[in-house]
């Protein structure tokens, strides 16, 4: 099976923090493996204190739940209790905010990438194009 490597996390961060520069926003970049661990993390210069803490939990939303937190946020309303009881379950460890999503490699789920600091669209382009540049094809 495929891991989740420093390498990739960094390059993937990396396209994530180059796609941010058109939305001239400082944002954060947290890559997690499929367990929700922290892999890399990136601040971008001036990039808001909780944007760590953000960029983290969607990336561990993503992981987890196997699909983009765009997605997940799109649909909260098919299942309202798991997301109103999430808080209180996990607390600060799973953000279903878009800005996240899951990494694919050969059909399984090596891990996530969130973003914090932009609005929610730019958030989730910044993270699709920091996945896709690690090659993620999706599920």
């Amino acid at each position: 099976m495929i891991e989740m490597t420093l390498e990739m996390a960094r390059q993937a961060a990396e396209a994530a923090h180059e796609t941010s520069k058109q939305f001239n926003k400082p944002m954060s970049v947290s890559v997690v493996d499929e367990a929700g661990r922290l892999v890399f993390y990136s601040r971008g210069d001036g990039a808001g204190f909780f944007t760590f803490d953000t960029s983290r939990a969607k990336a561990m939303a993503a992981a987890s739940f196997r699909r983009s937190t765009m997605e997940i946020t799109e649909h909260k309303d098919q299942n309202p209790l798991l997301w109103y009881s999430l808080p209180s379950v996990m607390p600060a460890q799973a953000l279903p905010s878009p800005g996240g999503v899951p990494i694919w490699k050969d059909g399984h789920v090596i891990g996530g990438i969130g973003l914090g600091g932009g609005a929610p669209d730019e958030d989730d382009t910044c993270a699709i194009a920091g996945a896709k540049a690690i090659g993620s094809n999706t599920q």
